[in-house]
């Protein structure tokens, strides 16, 4: 199976493809430029130098969120046009999970953490079982103090990873935590395209129609709209 996989959630951005598990070809750009300016360009590049096309895809992935709302709706949009019209299966893939599958190797109780601002992380919890991942709880937004809470009634090693690791880690008080190393912090599509693989074995496809971003919140022009709603619907 041919799969093509990106990431474009957080700063960087990440395209990747794989055959059979196999990586073929991956980029990587973190370069301050806009996704909506290099995910596309990074998408033929990966191609041209495979020489594949996008008609030799099988399957089609993408991190779906959480993460950078702007970020997860270029993802998925750039995903849905690539795959539009062909008849080919997509995968919206959880961006923690994704991250969480860098450190299978690692072992242990693993937990990815993303800056979501307002004093909050995205973040969700795994355990690599006989070289797999084990989810032990959904996608979540939660506070610094209310991760390190839970994480203190782990006995086992854990392991941060993503973005904000280094703050979760710098924040904590009492739970003490690895960071590992920054090779394996930052998502990467090569991950994503192996969860992918993992989700289409399971019939855990969608069409391109159906791939939708993945919000854990609501995002903030909304929040202010709906503020603006209610502010308006008391003073009348």
């Amino acid at each position: 199976m041919l799969i093509l996989a990106m990431d474009s959630t957080a700063v960087a951005a990440s395209v990747a493809l794989l055959f059979d598990g196999a990586p073929l070809a991956a980029f990587h750009l973190d370069n301050g430029n806009t996704h909506s300016e290099t995910l596309l360009p990074m998408v033929e590049s990966v191609l041209r130098c495979t020489g594949k096309t996008v008609d030799d895809i099988d399957l089609f992935a993408v991190s779906a969120g959480p993460g950078s709302f702007t970020g997860v709706r270029i993802g998925v949009a750039t995903v849905k046009g690539l795959a539009f019209g062909k008849g080919k299966p997509c995968v919206g893939v959880s961006t923690l999970e994704a991250l969480a599958e860098n450190l299978v190797p690692t072992g242990g109780l693993l937990c990815p953490v993303m800056n979501a601002r307002r004093g909050q992380v995205y973040n969700a919890l795994f355990r690599v079982e006989n070289g797999a991942l084990t989810r032990l709880c959904p996608d979540r937004a939660l506070s610094v103090k209310e991760l390190e809470a839970e994480l203190l009634t782990c006995s086992e090693p854990v392991t941060l990873c993503g973005d904000g690791a280094e703050l979760v880690k710098n924040s904590f008080t009492k739970c003490s935590a690895a960071l590992p190393p920054l090779t394996l912090m930052e998502q990467n599509a090569v991950s994503v395209a192996l969860c992918a693989a993992r989700m289409a074995k399971a019939g855990k496809t969608c069409t391109d129609e159906e791939l939708k971003p993945v919000y854990l919140r609501m995002p903030q022009a909304e929040r202010e709209r709906l503020q603006k709603l209610q502010q308006a619907k008391e003073q009348s």
